[in-house]
């Protein structure tokens, strides 16, 4: 016999029997979910290298003056850039607006991001803020996912976001991207280090200070 077995919550009354096949179809339902996100993440992932790939076709010339720019949507001139302009565009490209999303987080936790940042403004600026290393690092560790920094080349995959000091806390970043040296084996990057955008084998050319993987806002 089916006892009921009373939900107040629901305002129902729901038999043992049912409630086991409730708890089946759910985790069933579950279980196609979790391949449904992985697949769309990883298509996601692979339209943002395929994207960073094409930027190594512009020619751009390296240019870190600070620019007035539209907001949202906002870019400076497409023939001139540093290296987080080549992962706003290619953010871009798949229909993420960092600019945005950055400032919309600086505006609600202005005393998140680096000090050194603010002690030149007490303010969001949102010609600049997107386009400071520091800054990039503090909202993909906020609203992507963080990674382990290792020194073992498996460990980053096409789409990872990765952030260098050069030497003397000058900061860098640029993306893994499909394509591999054939060297070393290794999956190359696509970044701007001052000759527009490249994609070399540099992963462990510098030290590497973040390792990041974002999907956009409410991530995938």
């Amino acid at each position: 016999m089916d006892t009921p077995v009373p939900l107040k919550r629901y305002g129902l009354l729901i038999g043992k029997k049912s409630i086991v096949t409730v708890l089946v179809f759910a985790s069933a339902l579950a279980a196609q979910t979790v391949p449904t996100r992985t697949r769309e993440r990883q298509e996601f992932l692979k339209r943002l290298v395929a994207a960073a790939v094409e930027r190594t076709h512009h020619t751009v010339r390296y240019d870190p003056a600070y620019v007035r720019i539209p907001y949202p949507g906002g870019d400076v001139p497409a023939e001139t850039g540093v290296c987080t302009d080549e992962i706003i565009r290619a953010y871009r490209a798949v229909g993420v607006d960092l600019q945005k999303e950055v400032h919309q987080d600086m505006e609600q936790n202005f005393s998140a991001y680096p000090r050194k940042w603010r002690w030149l403004s007490s303010h969001t600026d949102t010609n600049i803020d997107h386009r400071r290393v520091p800054n990039l690092m503090v909202f993909f560790s906020r609203k992507g996912e963080t990674l382990t920094i290792t020194q073992r080349a498996e460990d980053y995959a096409p789409g990872d976001l990765v952030t260098w000091d050069l030497g003397g806390n000058v900061p860098h970043i640029g993306i893994v991207v499909d394509q591999k040296s054939s060297a070393s084996g290794r999956y190359m990057i696509v970044h701007n280090i001052g000759q527009g955008p490249k994609m070399e084998d540099v992963l462990f050319n510098w030290k590497i200070t973040g390792h990041y993987r974002y999907f956009g806002a409410g991530s995938l």
